[in-house]
């Protein structure tokens, strides 16, 4: 296609929306489904654990439960991860588990009645919890994997004492920012404010890293991190109905502890604006460029959770449930759960400023774009974690209603099907991220407590 031909159809939504979104942009009646992009149909798995196209495979490779080299046990709910370079050729998967405040002894890693706790000294946990009562359970698992031989090598506890650690994102200094999702305060039961995030290395080194809360960055309901490498900005999302998208402009580029600047994206023009596209009419059609311009943001500690209502007060916009982002070759996509007409979800692309985070950047802002609303379910049902693969594909987790996929975006907009959960039905996937060799790709299928890794023949650049 040619890129004038490609203009035209992203500015008219074509390309980004597929036959079933024209439905629903202009009112269209049923219209048979377009030949899939991607790999072909999904091959009935004969285990019942994961669908993949002809010439796919997958292996479980680490379980709730299991053992770990560093006599911990691997906790439940794993969800967002990254994959790093290790020694040796080797894999480092780093791997958030999102045991909430309720949650029972049993979904940590120390074991079904809490007896491993002791193993770890209480300076090693964020949140030992009050007197009486066990410590926050969420945390990191760091998984090494060979994948020559396509075998797990270790597996050690990487951070532990916080809650809900949901998803993250990777930075260029090989260190994975784990983010809680909750805004949980000290009180009769926690010893500390939750809602930070925390920086951990990707290592070999089974100790667990300091818990230490990088709280310049902002306390809210914070989701997932992308750092772009040209400039070390830090973008944050917010699982919000009303939340906003977030920068942090550190003081020292990757030395995120030394403090920094947090600030709010606004529209230029739009002050204000409202993206969920929740109205009858769109407030944003796919594939309009808008200029973007950034808010600053105090009392970014927030004891009173209030980021979002001031920013968006200040001029900054709106988006539904900003989950998975994730920073591609120049662009960075980002899932919005619940935006669009139904509720079913958005990806946005935001292409960062020449130069991003500078007094100059007036002169060229950064650019964002509503790249994909389908409005269908059955072409992407809210995405949540989500991935940038090595040949420009966007790689989706869905969480949402009924059987839940991977879903592929094209660099074009065209929307394909990758995988499917055969085992437990609506149980969300999570965690989607290509190993740095770009033959496997990783996934949690979270309520069944399992990583996979994924091999075949994937697209080359």
């Amino acid at each position: 296609m040619s890129a004038s031909r490609r203009h035209f159809l992203k500015q008219t939504g074509a390309v980004a929306m597929g036959f079933a979104g024209l439905r629903s942009l202009f009112g269209m009646g049923a219209l048979p489904r377009p030949v899939p992009v991607g790999y072909g149909p999904l091959q009935p798995d004969p285990r019942g654990v994961f669908d993949l196209p002809k010439g796919f495979s997958y292996r479980i490779i680490s379980r709730y439960g299991d053992e770990m080299d560093d006599g911990f046990v691997v906790p439940h709910r794993a969800d967002g991860m990254a994959a790093f370079p290790g020694p040796d050729g080797q894999t480092l998967l780093l791997r958030n588990h999102e045991v909430n405040a309720g949650d029972g002894i049993e979904e940590g890693a120390f074991g079904p009645d809490g007896e491993r706790i002791a193993r770890l000294a209480a300076e090693r946990f964020y949140d030992a919890g009050r007197a009486g009562a066990h410590p926050a359970l969420g945390g990191v698992t760091t998984l090494a994997y060979d994948t020559q031989r396509q075998e797990t090598r270790r597996q050690h506890l990487s951070l532990a004492g916080t809650i809900r650690n949901c998803a993250g994102g990777p930075t260029p200094w090989n260190t994975w920012i784990t983010c809680e999702e909750t805004v949980l305060r000290a009180g009769d039961r926690w010893r500390k404010d939750h809602g930070y995030p925390f920086e951990v290395p990707a290592t070999t080194d089974p100790a667990v890293a300091p818990p230490v809360p990088l709280t310049a960055m902002g306390r809210f309901n914070r989701e997932a991190v992308a750092v772009d490498p040209a400039s070390g900005a830090v973008y944050q999302t917010e699982d919000r109905h009303d939340g906003l998208l977030y920068r942090f402009l550190p003081d020292t580029p990757g030395e995120l502890e030394r403090g920094g600047r947090l600030q709010a994206l606004a529209v230029g023009g739009r002050p204000s604006l409202d993206t969920r596209n929740w109205q009858d009419e769109r407030t944003v059609v796919p594939g309009e460029a808008m200029h973007a311009r950034w808010i600053d943001v105090d009392d970014v500690e927030a004891p009173e959770d209030d980021l979002r209502y001031r920013g968006f007060e200040n001029g900054a916009a709106r988006f539904a449930r900003g989950e998975g982002i994730w920073m591609g070759d120049e662009d960075v996509f980002f899932a919005c759960t619940n935006g669009g007409r139904i509720r079913k979800g958005q990806i946005w692309r935001y292409t960062p400023s020449p130069h991003e985070g500078t007094p100059r950047e007036a002169d060229a802002p950064g650019r964002l774009e509503l790249f994909v609303e389908p409005n269908d379910p059955g072409l992407i049902d809210n995405a949540d974690n989500l991935t940038v693969a090595p040949w420009g594909d966007v790689i989706a987790c869905e969480d949402g209603s009924g059987d839940q996929y991977l879903a592929g975006v094209t660099p074009d907009g065209e929307i394909y099907k990758f995988a499917r959960n055969a085992r437990d039905g609506d149980s969300e996937l999570a965690g989607a991220t290509f190993s740095p060799d770009g033959t496997t790709l990783f996934v949690n299928v979270q309520d069944a407590g399992l990583t996979l890794a994924i091999t075949g023949p994937w697209k080359k650049d």
